[in-house]
């Protein structure tokens, strides 16, 4: 079968998360991604425990974190800082599609490889650049991770529990949200300036940034206070707008409950037993439940004490009332549900067979990703890639090595 993507070619500069992500959704659609890495450093997150376990036990220096945004891909160990390794990056990106980095800005331009320069020797890459702060502004110099931006967005600010609790105050999301979301729109634009390329023959430098992507991901909340001024407040896991939206204990655990109209509010409240809330002035629209917000929730959270987080489940989507139980990590890959839709996958590695990932979630009929090559060892493609697509001989390559530039 066709691969979508098999005619695309990307050269993966980038570390760590956003860029690595953006490359990786490439390459689960069939494109060629050759990942450039420091010699004997690689990508800082191979350095990131924990590591996968070979059949005896012990760990073989591949951590999951790298390989959970790096498969598909070939990896290369070239040094940039040497004018031989600029000869090498610029020969391959004369023959790619796609070049991805996430230097600091300006810092490619020092060694020979900025957007300008790549250009002048093919000009129908689409180079995109990802940096904290992006490639213009005051702030474009800063260095900055994940939690920088989560703070800066106003994400940390709409995340948490009320100052007044114990525990409240502002949090960061469970994992690198920034990071993803970049990753996410990043991959959106490149296709988007690919196309332009194969209407006009035209490349382009595309400028993302972590900062741009999570205030724009926070979409709604922000036009809130843009069109009216509302300064959002934290909820804990309530809904500013809409009640009940939110987190309830059931007899065995956790569960949350999202409901969107009166309709489904009228279920709700006949699942529960509490029918009478449901004619209650105070609660028969959603603004009346949002004033009454204090009066309603825990009438309804004694309800859910009553029976366990199953038979809740099961009774309200059987009427249709969204809902769904708190799951640990352990609990989602145990759901039949999230077994049924395929969501691990597993992949074949050389050092230990066959191990889990994650597939994309992008199901398309025709054209599906695929998963054939795994996360590679670092440099594990330096000699195959300098000689099929370079066409140099084994003697230049073994001076490359003895000089340290490979």
């Amino acid at each position: 079968m066709r691969k979508a993507l098999e005619h695309i070619r990307v050269l993966d500069l980038s570390r760590v998360l956003a860029g690595p992500l953006l490359a990786q959704n490439l390459a689960d659609f069939g494109a060629d991604v050759i990942k450039v890495e420091r010699p004997h450093h690689g990508d800082e997150s191979r350095t990131f425990p924990p590591y996968v376990k070979d059949a005896s036990g012990a760990g073989t220096g591949d951590s999951a974190y790298f390989m959970a945004i790096n498969r598909g891909k070939r990896s290369v160990t070239i040094d940039i800082s040497t004018s031989r390794g600029q000869e090498l990056v610029k020969a391959l990106a004369r023959s790619a599609d796609v070049l991805i980095e996430n230097y600091k800005v300006g810092d490619l331009g020092r060694y020979g490889l900025s957007y300008d320069a790549i250009r002048e020797i093919n000009p129908r890459i689409v180079y995109c650049s990802i940096t904290g702060f992006g490639q213009t502004g005051p702030y474009r110099s800063r260095p900055g991770y994940d939690y920088i931006f989560q703070a800066m967005s106003g994400l940390m600010s709409i995340t948490g529990g009320l100052d007044e609790l114990p525990g409240g105050g502002p949090a960061k999301v469970g994992l690198a949200i920034c990071d993803v979301i970049t990753g996410i729109y990043a991959s959106f634009a490149v296709m988007t300036a690919l196309s332009h390329r194969d209407v006009t023959g035209q490349g382009q430098h595309i400028d993302m940034s972590l900062l741009d992507t999570t205030i724009a991901a926070i979409s709604h909340i922000n036009m809130n206070y843009l069109i009216g001024g509302v300064v959002p407040k934290r909820m804990g896991t309530g809904h500013p707008s809409i009640v009940p939206y939110q987190m309830f204990e059931a007899k065995d655990g956790s569960m949350v409950v999202a409901v969107g109209n009166d309709g489904q509010f009228a279920k709700l409240c006949a699942s529960l037993g509490v029918p009478e809330l449901a004619h209650d002035e105070r609660f028969l629209t959603n603004p009346l439940r949002v004033a009454h917000r204090e009066e309603l929730v825990p009438r309804l959270a004694r309800a859910f004490k009553d029976n366990t987080v199953s038979h809740w489940v099961a009774r309200l989507a059987a009427v249709g009332v969204p809902c769904g139980p708190l799951y640990d990590i352990p609990q989602v890959f145990r759901d039949e549900h999230v077994k049924a839709r395929g969501i691990e996958v597993r992949i074949n590695h050389p050092r230990v067979g066959s191990v889990p990932a994650l597939a994309n979630p992008a199901r398309l009929s025709i054209t599906p990703p695929a998963y054939a090559r795994p996360a590679p060892l670092l440099g594990e493609h330096t000699r195959e890639v300098l000689m099929t697509e370079l066409g140099l001989t084994v003697e230049e390559i073994d001076r490359l090595y003895a000089e340290g530039i490979v």
